[in-house]
């Protein structure tokens, strides 16, 4: 079955890490642009994150503000997954994470066309 397969969410404290990953399923990982998103209850869905593919565009990776300098993209071709490190976790990241594949490659003015369930990502004291 072709899907996308997030895993890695979990309950923490403010200022744990954690690493979702993003897995492909039934694909190949490497021509897509992979988008990482969350949606927290009550609110719209936001981007956190997007990285381009390294093979049909030029790899670079894009960061939302509240994601910048705490957050880290990164693509594993072996295992064919997409990862989001996240560090120094704050509550309002709380939320469900979700990655999406963009099959132009391209993070600019992306059009996802696949998308995971989601992991739920909970920071709480």
């Amino acid at each position: 079955q072709v899907q996308l397969v997030e895993s890695g969410g979990g309950a923490v404290q403010p200022g744990a890490s954690l690493r979702l990953s993003c897995a492909g399923s039934g694909f190949s990982l490497e021509p897509y642009a992979i988008g990482w998103f969350r949606q927290a209850p009550g609110k719209e869905r936001e981007t956190v994150s997007c990285l381009s593919s390294r093979t049909t565009a030029d790899g670079s990776e894009y960061y939302s503000n509240f994601a910048r300098g705490r957050f880290t993209i990164s693509r594993d071709s072996a295992q064919n997954t997409v990862y989001l490190q996240m560090n120094n976790l704050r509550p309002e990241d709380t939320g469900v994470y979700i990655c999406a594949s963009e099959p132009s490659g391209n993070c600019h003015r992306p059009s996802y066309d696949r998308w995971g369930q989601g992991t739920q990502v909970t920071v709480s004291s």
